[in-house]
């Protein structure tokens, strides 16, 4: 008999447990997103794309609200009843998610002197690196797989926090023709960065550049309707959103410096390649800002 009482008591507080996560109106349970874990809890969800925010407080579930009167007037029922609880200034509080979050945190630290967060702020920083190097130009028309010579210089803005692995870089590059390919041209791209292998001295990483604008010139040459051979030089501006994948390494040389190989352009979504396996590679330096 005591073991059923027992086994029906844990069952009796797992449901209560569980349904402190979840919200129900209109007939409709919705599952609470816990924001902030501690003496005082937040929790959301959306409900019909709006944002809806929850306090626990003492294993009781409280809606934060802000409705108005009869003069549609906010009458901000979250402020009074967080200042009841916490016994904080409201003022300036506002019903947004960064917002609750930072004035929970705070009353759960002044309330608990051992609290930590599990919430991380991103701690964004920047690297900056020049590269030389060639490239066979693989989305351009180039019959006798020419090389030619492109330079470089790339800013890329990374996370030291949860999301280390993730970055974001910035592409200023020149191309430059020679007397076998007269073609040229300076783009400007926008990429995205993940790290498969991400160590103290080594990090391993795919990129896609997503958003290219490029100053291209190029010599080209037709025959007119008298059968002469016409050569002219065209200058075109073209803004793509190519998707363009390569790949890249990383190698620590100082703590603020790193060895970087660039290989680049092996293959895009939205662009053709036009019959040569990519050389476009480079070699640089990146240094921390």
């Amino acid at each position: 008999m005591k073991k059923y009482l027992l086994i029906s008591l844990i069952l009796v507080c797992s449901f209560c447990g569980f349904s402190q996560n979840q919200f129900s109106e209109n007939g409709q349970t919705y599952d609470l997103k816990t924001e902030v874990d501690g003496t005082l809890d937040l929790l959301w969800t959306t409900i019909d794309d709006t944002y809806r925010y929850f306090i626990n407080n003492d294993n009781k579930l409280t809606e934060l609200l802000n409705t108005k009167d009869s003069d549609n007037n906010y009458k901000e029922e979250y402020k009074s009843l967080l200042r009841t609880i916490t016994g904080s200034n409201t003022d300036n509080l506002k019903l947004t998610l960064g917002s609750l979050r930072d004035f929970i945190i705070i009353y759960n630290k002044e309330s608990d002197p051992n609290y930590e967060s599990s919430f991380k702020r991103a701690k964004l920083k920047t690297r900056a690196g020049l590269f030389g190097g060639f490239t066979n130009v693989p989305f351009v028309d180039n019959p006798d797989n020419e090389n030619l010579l492109q330079f470089f210089g790339e800013l890329e803005v990374y996370d030291e926090g949860t999301l280390k692995n993730h970055s974001f870089f910035f592409r200023a590059k020149h191309i430059v023709n020679n007397d076998d390919l007269k073609y040229s041209t300076t783009q400007l791209g926008l990429g995205y960065r993940f790290k498969f292998i991400n160590t103290e001295t080594i990090r391993f990483y795919t990129n896609v550049t997503f958003a290219t604008l490029n100053f291209s010139k190029a010599t080209v040459s037709f025959v007119n309707e008298t059968n002469q051979v016409i050569t002219r030089e065209e200058s075109t501006t073209n803004f793509d959103a190519p998707f363009i994948f390569g790949l890249g390494l990383d190698v620590k040389v100082t703590d603020t410096l790193f060895l970087s190989l660039d290989y680049d352009e092996l293959f895009a979504a939205f662009l053709d390649n036009q019959g040569n396996f990519s050389t476009h590679i480079a070699l640089g330096l990146k240094f921390n800002l």
